[in-house]
């Protein structure tokens, strides 16, 4: 059907037909934008509270977990400098009290390297903590996969405390 015989069947239709089929497409078109322009933003509107409540719960979280680390890092910052030796031996402590079997600590004159084999990550964060507090050292760099287990395998790399300075 060409559109000049779509033209003619309109102009052959009474003018009472062609206003309610004119209507119909009318209500049809005005459907159609309501569904795929305005549909979408009125679901927006009904979940924005909702997502709202979410993004606030998290930014709380974040702060705290933001006072958590200043507080460590003040703490950390406040205690008296290690020597390398002294440090060491505190670390393989932590390694032996918290991780055990599942670590293998390697000592270098770069840094330390940490060997896990099926540690849970409670005991790798509890870890975490204390070597930072009683060894001075800090992760520079972590390749670490989490087993189905739920355990933890890889390496991570740690910076042993500088030698403290003369002053």
């Amino acid at each position: 059907m060409k559109l000049h015989d779509v033209r003619a069947q309109w102009q052959g239709l009474p003018p009472r037909q062609r206003w309610m089929l004119a209507g119909s497409l009318g209500i049809l078109l005005a459907t159609l934008l309501v569904w795929r322009v305005l549909a979408p933003a009125l679901t927006t509107l009904r979940t924005a509270p909702a997502q709202h409540q979410m993004l606030d719960a998290q930014l709380l979280a974040m702060r705290q977990q933001r006072a958590q680390a200043l507080a460590m890092r003040e703490a950390v910052q406040a205690l008296p400098p290690l020597g390398r030796e002294e440090a060491q031996r505190a670390l393989e402590a932590t390694v032996r009290q918290h991780l055990g079997e599942a670590a293998r600590l390697t000592v270098s004159t770069e840094g330390a390297t940490l060997t896990l084999s099926g540690a849970s990550g409670q005991a790798l964060a509890q870890w975490l903590t204390r070597a930072r507090i009683e060894a001075r050292t800090l992760p520079t760099e972590a390749r670490l996969d989490r087993q189905a287990n739920g355990l933890w395998q890889g390496q991570m790399t740690l910076a042993m405390p500088a030698p403290p300075t003369a002053r």
